[in-house]
């Protein structure tokens, strides 16, 4: 079990850490390729680009022909990508190596998820996801570090040179330590029937895909509208604002790493109606904060609830599936990334301010997310839906 654990650990922070790693050196890298850094913060988009082009097929390859040689194949193209952008002589090139970066994470991204729903039960893969939630919250905060640490004795192309090996040393995990963990594919290479229980078109699949979207976009909205809500508007600096930044991610990562404890206690929908409280909370304190304290509550509310409810949300998401994990998978990760892109874009184009596209997502999130708990409550409704389906079609 151990093995599966390091080598889905492994797959999924090649993600975050090809988004935070390279922002360090963003300055330098518009110096050297003649672009500006407007031009290259582009690069962000055309990575998740990557990710949601990968997501598409990487999921269906991963149920026909198993965990392992996506695995392989995204490490691969993440590190070979790695070594595109840092040979990079222009912006062209760049970007292209960046989206080509998104395709191997997005790759990795899928597979971890379907090995853990192979691996873990919907109780241990729950607490497994957060713990996972609470490591992906400290990448942000260490990767930028580590990049600045590199950047004091070598050149901005090391970055991706680290994230090359990054790539390797998935590689390697995924070829000597990952084992196959798809039934299909270790039982019968030809298998493609499904069942209906396996239907992707089932309202418990696609209310759990609405609220993961959702909260994704929510988490997305706050990073992304952080530095106008703090730097401009509250008049904090770049310093105060690191500062801020780094101590919600350390809320993130506490809860996290202690929600596998509270499922101990509590039962599921107890905590994801619990996170949905603190996103709701959030948006009253931030309409009606006074101070930059209450602002800041707020936002601290916003990643509490976050990392409490996101990787439960997750994990029933996936408990329906056995042999289609992968694409059930990668219709999660498109969903969200999409879904995101989507909310924020057409928030900017409307003019909507930072603050009101914070308050907006999160009341959307809190109210449709309550209201798909406690309607459509938990897998064991969804299956005995199905089950009454199958009885009730006529026999031949």
């Amino acid at each position: 079990m151990a093995r599966f654990l390091l080598c889905s650990f492994a797959l999924v922070l090649l993600y975050p850490t090809g988004i935070d790693m390279y922002l360090v050196g963003l300055p330098r890298i518009a110096q050297d390729l003649a672009a500006s850094e407007a031009q290259l913060h582009i690069a962000f988009s055309v990575y998740l680009a990557g990710m949601a082009a990968a997501m598409l097929l990487a999921g269906r390859v991963a149920d026909k022909t198993g965990r392992q040689p996506v695995a392989i194949c995204g490490a691969i193209v993440f590190a070979l990508a790695s070594v595109l952008c840092a040979s990079a002589s222009d912006s062209t090139l760049f970007l292209s190596g960046r989206f080509i970066q998104g395709i191997g994470a997005g790759s990795c991204y899928v597979t971890a998820f379907a090995i853990m729903r192979d691996t873990l039960d919907d109780q241990r893969r729950a607490k497994v996801l957060s713990f996972i939630n609470g490591i992906t919250c400290i990448v942000p905060v260490l990767a930028p570090v580590l990049g600045n640490l590199i950047m004091l004795s070598f050149p901005w192309q090391s970055l991706f040179w680290v994230m090359c090996g990054m790539g390797v040393l998935v590689l390697l995990l995924s070829t000597f330590v990952l084992k196959e963990t798809h039934p299909g594919a270790l039982t019968d290479k030809t298998y493609t029937p499904q069942p209906l229980s396996e239907a992707l078109a089932n309202r418990f699949f696609i209310s759990r895909v609405v609220m993961t979207t959702l909260c994704v976009t929510a988490i997305l909205t706050f990073v992304n509208v952080s530095p106008v809500l703090i730097m401009e508007e509250m008049q904090f600096t770049r310093s105060e604002y690191s500062t801020i930044m780094a101590l919600t991610a350390l809320v993130s990562m506490t809860v996290a790493f202690s929600t596998p404890f509270a499922l101990g206690l509590f039962r599921q929908r107890t905590l994801m109606l619990t996170a949905q409280g603190l996103f709701l909370l959030a948006a009253v304190v931030l309409t009606f904060a006074t101070s930059h304290t209450l602002t800041l509550l707020g936002l601290t509310l916003i990643c509490g609830g976050f990392s409490l409810g996101f990787g439960v949300k997750m994990s029933q998401a996936l408990e329906p599936f056995s042999r289609r994990a992968g694409v059930a998978s990668s219709i999660l990760g498109i969903a969200q990334v999409c879904g995101s892109s989507l909310y924020i874009w057409l928030a900017a184009v409307l003019g909507v301010g930072a603050l009101n596209m914070l308050i907006g997502i999160l009341i959307s999130c809190s109210m449709v997310c309550i209201l798909l708990i406690l309607f459509v409550g938990s897998t064991t409704t969804a299956r005995a839906s199905d089950h009454e389906k199958i009885h009730r079609q006529p026999r031949s």
